[in-house]
């Protein structure tokens, strides 16, 4: 396993994002699971899925820089917790990487996910017209997965329930460039609170993280 990124946002925040190298053999060598854990992990199909799960919890335990068991269940929406810890937490991961956030500002949320060219076809899905509007047709991939992966990181932050990409949430206009910002509002139980979302192109994949 390669730690290919490590950000400190700042003080309260940080992230990381591994590359994927090992077998899940190598990856539960480097683990302490329970009970529940291990009946988890045999209920997931074997190949990325596992990989990806394994890797996630190896990368927590180097960001809290423990060796010692890591307490990590989720609650009944799939939302990742840590109970043991004074710590927010996000896990993401797509094909050969895995990623993980900390804060303890706020909730916070993270995504990655590898550029393609399909998601064009998708777009209607999750952005409205007014959004559409403002895709930038020389960035229009690259632009499509940073409002995707804006929507996703607000999504876990609040906690992977009741929302509708396309209809609870709304991305204002913004220029893309490789590195940026974009405002999110979201429009949930009567009350509508705006985010500010972070996004950055990491190698071929799109990367959007947002703190409370």
């Amino acid at each position: 396993m390669a730690l290919v990124y490590l950000r400190e946002l700042n003080e309260q925040t940080k992230f990381a994002i591994w590359k994927i190298e090992e077998s899940a053999e190598e990856l539960v060598a480097k683990l302490q699971l329970d009970e529940e854990e291990q009946e988890k992990l045999h209920q997931l199909s074997k190949g990325k899925r596992t990989l990806h799960w394994l890797a996630t919890r190896v990368l927590l335990r180097y960001l809290l820089q423990t060796n010692e068991y890591i307490h990590c269940p989720s609650d009944t929406n799939g939302k990742p917790y840590l109970p043991d810890y004074p710590y927010k937490i996000s896990l993401t991961h797509s094909f050969d990487y895995a990623g993980v956030m900390l804060s303890t500002k706020g909730e916070c949320g993270i995504d990655l996910e590898i550029i393609m060219e399909k998601v064009v076809r998708i777009k209607e899905k999750f952005l409205k017209p007014e959004e559409l509007s403002f895709i930038q047709p020389e960035h229009e991939v690259l632009q499509l997965y940073a409002c995707w992966c804006a929507k996703e990181a607000v999504y876990k932050l609040q906690g992977n329930k009741g929302v509708s990409f396309l209809v609870d949430m709304t991305i204002k206009p913004f220029n893309f460039k490789p590195q940026g910002v974009m405002l999110l509002d979201l429009a949930k139980d009567g009350i509508t609170s705006t985010y500010e979302v972070y996004y950055e192109q990491f190698q071929n994949y799109m990367l959007g993280f947002a703190v409370e």
